[in-house]
């Protein structure tokens, strides 16, 4: 498996997806809060969010690929913005990033499990719901946002947090890499070792507790898989053999397969994948009761 580092920029321009019902014509930002802070790293999100009007809207968090070495919460801009047009409100994450060594797995994990508590504990101040939070993530992000819709927390040392849960209750995986026990090349491999800290002739079990796809269980929550067809960094496999683990738990799950690579230069791919998971969560985080 060989993870390109490209990001993937939303841009999602004019897209009504309710019948006649129009985009909430204004979006409030709030950028570089602080959500937390990691062995000497401050945490920062971005927010997202409608209008106020003193009711209580689901959530999503946004977490952006980069092979788990670059890129920032940025690259989740577009998405945010269309999201909170139709009546959510989004959180754009950072997370630290592996490089020479450091922030080895899981940190990244553990980082946005602390986001999601975190916005479980700031639900008043922004007018969520914290029974309805969602998660978004491409590529490495997929992966870590399929981790929040299957494990408690793993890191509870925040006492401010301890009271709050990291699950959220749909998941969008967009080209995330689902399965590390497979799809092996020399490359992918190498750095795979360093950044899990261990070989998997030597440690197995790490190896396997960061892949969704051997994870998936009863109860996890609902999945909406989207990946590319022509995709040269994450097969397609990938995300079919975590659309049948899900399956054979009995958890609700969906691939919307796209004519695109991984990650989605052309507008009608960009446009489908926003039309999509607008309808998912307004499923799961909206209509469902």
């Amino acid at each position: 498996m060989r993870m390109e580092i490209v990001p993937l920029a939303m841009f999602v321009i004019g897209v009504t997806a309710r019948g006649d019902q129009p985009a909430t014509p204004s979006v409030r930002v709030d950028e570089n809060i602080v959500y937390g802070t990691a062995n000497g790293t401050v945490l920062h999100l971005d927010v997202f969010a409608p209008p106020a009007s003193g009711e209580k809207h689901p959530a999503v968090v946004l977490i952006h690929g980069g092979g788990w070495s670059s890129f920032d919460k940025s690259t989740m801009q577009g998405m945010g913005q269309f999201l909170a047009r139709h009546g959510f409100v989004a959180f754009a994450v950072d997370y630290r990033l592996y490089h020479d060594g450091l922030n080895r797995w899981p940190a990244q994990l553990d980082d946005v499990q602390r986001a999601v508590r975190w916005v479980r504990a700031s639900a008043g101040h922004y007018e969520v719901n914290p029974e309805r939070i969602g998660a978004f993530g491409h590529s490495a992000g997929g992966q870590l946002a399929a981790l929040l819709g299957m494990e408690d927390t793993r890191d509870n040392s925040d006492a401010a947090l301890a009271t709050f849960s990291s699950r959220v209750q749909a998941v969008v995986d967009v080209s995330g890499p689902t399965d590390f026990t497979r799809d092996h090349d020399s490359d992918g491999d190498a750095f795979l070792t360093r950044f899990l800290g261990a070989s998997y002739s030597e440690k197995p079990e790490v190896w396997r507790e960061a892949s969704p796809a051997l994870r998936a269980a009863k109860g996890d929550a609902p999945f909406l898989i989207v990946h590319g067809t022509r995709d040269e960094s994450v097969p397609m496999v990938q995300a079919q053999e975590l659309l049948a683990k899900l399956q054979a738990a009995g958890v609700p799950a969906k691939l919307v397969k796209v004519d695109d690579g991984h990650t989605f230069q052309t507008t009608e791919t960009r446009r489908q994948l926003a039309l999509q998971s607008l309808a998912f969560f307004d499923h799961y985080l909206v209509a469902v009761q």
